[in-house]
């Protein structure tokens, strides 16, 4: 692809993020993409087949951006505490930055659309490999590293993030209580990360014992 096309494609990919966070996806069209781009609208399906399709590769290119820019960030993390507290200031910049709503909005429209359908999950899916990473470097350091599953624990928290940020457009009190919640959860892992090896050990036993009956 000639640099000229590249420079394109990705205008119309930015344009398609733009449009769905500034008009919402009934008013995403093939017109209003192209507007925001700034290109001719036959470019898209030029570029991409169908508006779908551009939407589809937009909402993977957004996740990578997103992605990226929390990833310094969350390397330096050293406590599930620390993760929770990111995750709250993570939550509110990408609130304000329009892209709850985006996320939303592709969810619903993924019911009835298998491209967004995949492209969502996709996207969610760059999102659940970096945390998997993360959980497995902290748990690691707790007495609940030989029965977490870091993998499973990250789609739990990466729905739980998609049904709060949801639920938070018609109870913000109730998603702030659930957030609370899991940071409950945190204090009590730092905690046990906190015992002495012996503490820590006796604590390792008795999650056998439980575990096991």
């Amino acid at each position: 692809m000639s640099a000229s096309g590249g420079a394109t494609r990705l205008k119309l990919l930015e344009g398609a993020l733009r449009t769905l966070v500034e008009q919402g996806i009934a008013k995403t069209s093939a017109r209003s993409i192209a507007t925001t781009a700034g290109v001719n609208q036959a470019l898209i399906f030029y570029h991409f087949g169908s508006v779908d399709e551009l939407l589809a590769a937009a909402c993977v290119h957004g996740a990578e951006q997103r992605v990226s820019r929390y990833r310094e960030r969350l390397a330096a993390l050293d406590s599930l505490t620390e993760l929770l507290t990111f995750a709250r200031a993570m939550h509110a910049e990408e609130r304000a930055a329009g892209q709850v709503a985006v996320l939303g909005q592709l969810l619903a429209a993924g019911q009835t659309a298998p491209a967004l359908a995949a492209a969502t999950s996709a996207g969610l899916a760059l999102w659940i490999e970096e945390l998997e990473g993360v959980l497995t470097r902290l748990l690691a350091a707790t007495p609940l590293a030989a029965f977490a599953d870091p993998a499973g624990l990250a789609r739990a928290a990466a729905a739980s993030f998609v049904g709060i940020e949801l639920y938070e457009g018609i109870d913000p009190e109730g998603a702030a209580r659930a957030l609370d919640s899991l940071e409950q959860l945190a204090v009590l892992a730092q905690a046990l990360q906190g015992l002495g090896p012996l503490s820590q050990r006796a604590v390792t036993h008795r999650l056998r014992r439980r575990t096991r009956g």
